[in-house]
């Protein structure tokens, strides 16, 4: 059964020294569920492409993290729709492969979540991006 929630709270950030981080959340509340996608700012090196670290990250509430995990995301009006790979729900903490976010927040954040997910999820190998429609 595909885990919907209410996003008040979405954020595209690659400035000020972080890594490229978009991200969706109920609230700001650190109980909230969220969605956190991220990655490296420059080429990956040998040993994250031995880890398997070479590509996007997924963090969830109480640091659940996989990568490379996404399968599909897609936005539809103010529904972030994201698919994910179901062997790493487990990793995740999550019951289900599909999540979807009703986006509840100023356009201009919804702009800039748009613009840095689609760079994160464009980062690393070619064989672990995921499907991007509405982006």
């Amino acid at each position: 059964m595909t885990y919907r929630f209410t996003a008040h709270v979405v954020c595209g950030l690659d400035d000020q020294g972080c890594c490229p981080t978009a991200g969706v959340a109920e609230s700001d509340d650190h109980e909230a569920f969220s969605l956190l996608f991220m990655c490296d700012f420059g080429e990956p090196d040998a040993q994250e492409v031995s880890l398997g670290m070479d590509t996007h990250c997924l963090v969830t509430p109480d640091q659940g993290t996989a990568y490379g995990c996404v399968r599909e995301v897609e936005l539809d009006g103010d529904v972030l729709r994201v698919t994910l790979d179901p062997s790493s729900l487990d990793d995740l903490g999550l019951a289900d492969p599909v999540v979807e976010a009703l986006l509840r927040a100023p356009a201009a954040d919804v702009a800039r979540l748009r613009e840095v997910l689609r760079r994160v999820l464009a980062y690393g190998r070619p064989d672990a991006r995921p499907a991007v429609v509405g982006l």
